[in-house]
């Protein structure tokens, strides 16, 4: 594939940043923003500056039982630019929005609004006197509103209804207390890409339908690549609906790099294979092996020591006894950051074996992926440039916006290889351009959405250097978390010395239980201390932290940090909020 050239679409490692701006700027910024985009300027300038920097506004809204006739556009550019009019949605239906002739008012009133709804969302999602989450139980929510869908239309009216209500009880991600999922936080610049990605609403099979999108992805994984350590950033790679589906992607290129045959003829053509994974890997590689027809009893599951990391040497003791069976060894797959302890297998280690008994190593990096972004902690990667597969989730430790994952493979053409169909309705190969940027024939899905924008203009805008401060930032939480409770009263770290990642673990001991014996009744009340706190979280919509058994261990909490919004006061109010929550346990 040829190389689209550097300038515009390159990375930087560092980007400039801007001045602060004076009250005056501001007054002149919401002048402008007023001039062009109406509502919305008005808005903006309300929300950014307080209501003493909000003009009048120029379009209130009627009152909802008021039929005002809608006054007729008489401008005659498109689309229109005059004034926002006042609408009245209880009349108005989504056939009164473009296409509809004469739809341009009614049409930007209608977005306008949303995005008053969606910037209050926003702004609030930062606020830290604001609830994390709203919760209601499911059939309390199923029986105070009707969610049900009619034969008839809503009016627009009720469809913002419907937008403010779906927000109303969504869990804000964003909030610098949610530290539930690996992903969390609220980039503006990647929400700003997600929406004009909807907007563009295309498709990532061929370069004619897009065109700027293509290329885009041909430069991220490329960059991806480099950061892996591939000379030149050699390869391939594609974007894919999640880490557990790059996984899958993974294990399906290592099985036709074996068994190229494998494709046509069906498993029953192969000999009986078998992968390898640590028992603190992500359920995804067995997943992907039942959707394979490898079946689950194929993925051998290797010891892990105290930290959750594989131990090498059952790696190929496994090995050698799958090959005594008449097994064919296929893939290992590594892990780079383990969900729940967030552990680092010993990449060099592995891929030695790897390279020994010719087996495809691939490593999942979708939680630890986004340390190649930081000259500080890429270290716990070593040997991930020997892998022949890396999946790498942006949506995680960088904080892309959900969903973007990435599969990255050493050799270029095997994917393509692999997956393609030669589907002569997409892929004619009498087109007037370069086909290597018609990339859909190297993927599982046909239509593919658009992944790709969110991260690459986040990467522009932050440069490498702010992704890497961002990185910084919550592994530097995280320890100061595990510092601040190694010692304290009341808690119980799960593994001994500080964590690889931002992952923290620790049992949460109640005064009832402080001095009581080791016991198994102790382990059994303690298993209720953290799906009880956990609940009390969610109802008071405090904070929100996850929990879970790991082995012989009971529930214990599982802190993780990659919200580059949460600070050491966040950590503190956790901390203090869990001993309130469980003091009368």
């Amino acid at each position: 594939m040829a190389s689209p050239g550097s300038g515009f679409w390159s990375f930087g490692a560092e980007e400039g940043s801007a001045a602060a701006e004076s009250p005056g700027t501001a007054r002149a910024w919401c002048q402008v923003a007023q001039k062009f985009t109406g509502g919305i300027g008005n808005k903006l300038c309300a929300l950014l500056y307080g209501d003493t920097e909000k003009p009048v506004e120029t379009g209130a809204r009627a009152a909802p039982g008021a039929a005002e006739p809608r006054p007729a556009c008489t401008c005659d550019k498109k689309p229109c630019g005059c004034q926002k009019a006042e609408v009245n949605y209880a009349f108005l239906h989504s056939t009164d929005l473009l296409p509809a002739c004469n739809g341009e008012i009614t049409t930007m009133s209608f977005l306008q609004d949303v995005v008053d709804i969606l910037l209050q969302y926003v702004v609030k999602s930062f606020d830290r006197s604001t609830k994390v989450i709203d919760f209601h139980y499911p059939n309390e929510l199923l029986q105070e509103y009707n969610w049900e869908l009619a034969d008839q239309p809503q009016t627009l009216e009720e469809i913002l209804l419907n937008c403010r209500t779906t927000l109303k009880y969504a869990i804000k991600t964003g909030h610098p207390r949610y530290f539930n999922q690996l992903s969390t936080g609220l980039d503006m610049v990647g929400l700003a890409a997600d929406w004009l990605t909807s907007a563009a609403n295309t498709n990532m099979f061929t370069y004619e339908i897009a065109p700027v999108f293509v290329l885009l992805e041909y430069v991220t994984l490329r960059k991806m690549r480099e950061m892996i350590g591939w000379p030149g950033g050699c390869g391939d790679g594609i974007f894919s609906p999640g880490g557990a589906i790059s996984n899958m992607y993974a294990m399906l290129i290592a099985r036709f790099k074996m068994f190229p045959e494998v494709k046509e003829k069906g498993m029953a053509a192969i000999p009986r294979l078998v992968a390898f994974t640590s028992e603190h890997s992500h359920f995804s590689v067995k997943k992907g092996a039942a959707a394979l027809g490898i079946g689950t009893d194929s993925v051998i599951l290797i010891r892990c020591d105290e930290r959750g990391k594989m131990i090498p040497s059952d790696l190929e003791r496994r090995i050698l006894e799958a090959k005594q069976k008449g097994f064919v060894p296929f893939l290992v797959s590594a892990t780079a950051g383990t969900t729940v302890y967030g552990a680092f297998d010993p990449l060099i280690a592995i891929a030695d074996i790897c390279k020994k008994y010719k087996i495809w190593m691939h490593v999942d990096g979708a939680w630890g992926g986004g340390l190649l972004m930081s000259r500080k902690h890429k270290w716990k990667l070593n040997g991930v440039e020997r892998a022949n597969s890396v999946t790498w989730n942006p949506h995680k430790m960088m904080g892309v916006p959900l969903q973007c994952s990435a599969l990255l493979v050493r050799e270029e053409g095997l994917m393509q290889s692999c997956n393609q169909m030669h589907a002569s309705y997409l892929f004619q190969q009498d087109k007037h351009y370069d086909l290597s940027y018609d990339t859909g024939d190297k993927a599982l899905q046909c239509g593919r959405h658009v992944d790709v924008f969110k991260l690459w203009l986040m990467w522009r805008a932050k440069g490498t250097t702010g992704f890497e401060a961002q990185i910084d930032k919550c592994l530097e939480l995280a320890e100061y978390l595990y510092n601040k409770i190694k010692n304290r009263e009341g808690y119980e770290m799960v593994f001994d010395g500080k964590p690889q990642h931002t992952n923290v673990c620790f049992w949460y001991i109640p005064l009832s239980l402080r001095s009581m014996e080791d016991n198994e009744e102790r382990m059994s009340r303690l298993m209720k201390v953290a799906p009880v706190i956990k609940a009390r979280m969610m109802e008071y919509g405090t904070t929100m932290v996850s929990y879970q058994p790991l082995g012989d261990k009971v529930n214990f909490f599982r802190m993780v940090i990659s919200n580059p919004a949460a600070t050491h006061q966040d950590i503190d109010f956790l901390i203090d909020e869990i001993e309130r929550l469980g003091q009368d346990l």
